[in-house]
């Protein structure tokens, strides 16, 4: 890819045993990819040990956790681990934060969700910038004074939001943003707008703030493979997240009917999500497809692409394919 093109990078689950990131990781700095985050899904493993795993095996490529969660993880813990890991990759890393799903399971009710993440990003920036500034959050308070005893820096902040507050949190304070789970280049005008909320507050412009898509992504040269197995992925995903786009008008009855086979744990959850439904939540199909719907994102606005986990039926044939077959055929907009 040439420097002028829009960061391609991947998404992966935490969910593989050791080696595997590394393997991945390097695989996908050969093939040219801008970067690698790993998720930080509730119940899944934590992400700091495969994040360091990456950093050891690479030299060039972008790490970072999207998202870490302020409401299961402290920001002190939060900051620490990103020092961590950008010494660890040589100055290679960025923070991710976002409110999360599915935290009623393990009795996490958020109440003010933006405030939370504002004081997080406030608290986080203020302890790795090393300079003893504090922090006089109401629900993060960092006293004046206090660093951490390895030698930090300020990073990189992204913020996982669909919502406007989360948006206008991101135009105040992040260099990015990541509508996590969707392939619809409408969201990107819209979210540019509720970017600018908070950027004017900031007296920042909106177009400085990158906007990042990424989703569950499978390639496959026989096309319905990559796509039935899209919709077997992307269906626990857009229980959550359909209903957050506001220019998808989705069928009828739609989504009570994939959360009634998610909750009766039906493989087939996913079987009903129709063709041009999948096409805006997920990457699927052969590398024609895959390329084309990254294009429309470049074309739209985009300022970065996550291809998201599992890849392929076979995650690192998946990636290669990627790699070989779709990057090369992406234009700069």
């Amino acid at each position: 890819m040439s420097a002028d093109r829009v960061p391609i990078t991947l998404g992966l689950q935490t969910d593989k045993p050791r080696g595997a990131y590394a393997e991945l990781a390097v695989l996908a700095e050969n093939l040219g990819f801008s970067g690698v985050s790993v998720f930080s899904d509730l119940l899944y493993q934590s992400s700091i040990v495969p994040l360091i795993e990456m950093a050891w095996a690479t030299e060039r490529i972008r790490l970072g956790c999207a998202c870490w969660n302020p409401f299961t993880l402290h920001p002190y813990e939060i900051a620490n681990q990103a020092a961590l890991l950008d010494a660890h990759s040589g100055g290679r890393a960025y923070v991710g934060l976002a409110r999360g799903s599915w935290l009623g399971g393990i009795g996490l009710q958020p109440t003010r969700p933006v405030a939370h993440l504002r004081e997080a990003v406030g608290f986080i920036d203020a302890l790795l910038a090393g300079e003893g500034a504090g922090h006089p959050g109401e629900l993060f308070r960092l006293d004046e004074g206090v660093r951490l005893v390895s030698e930090s820096r300020r990073l990189p902040f992204l913020v996982g939001s669909w919502g406007p507050q989360g948006a206008a949190l991101a135009g105040e304070h992040a260099d990015e943003i990541k509508l996590g789970g969707s392939a619809n280049p409408a969201m990107i005008a819209v979210t540019r707008e509720r970017l600018r909320v908070g950027a004017d507050r900031a007296g920042r412009r909106p177009e400085d703030i990158g906007i990042v898509l990424g989703a569950v992504t499978v390639i496959d040269r026989d096309r319905s493979v990559a796509r039935d197995l899209a919709r077997r992925e992307v269906a626990m995903y857009l229980d959550v997240i359909a209903e957050l786009d506001p220019t998808v008008e989705l069928p009828e009855g739609l989504i009570p009917e994939i959360r009634e086979r998610l909750r009766d744990g039906r493989a087939d959850a996913g079987s009903i999500i129709p063709d041009e439904v999948l096409d805006l939540f997920a990457f699927a199909g052969d590398p024609d497809d895959i390329a084309a719907q990254a294009q429309r994102l470049i074309d739209a606005g985009v300022d970065r692409i996550e291809f998201g986990t599992p890849h392929g039926v076979d995650e690192a044939e998946g990636i290669t394919l990627l790699g070989r077959e779709v990057l090369p055929r992406l234009k700069a907009r």
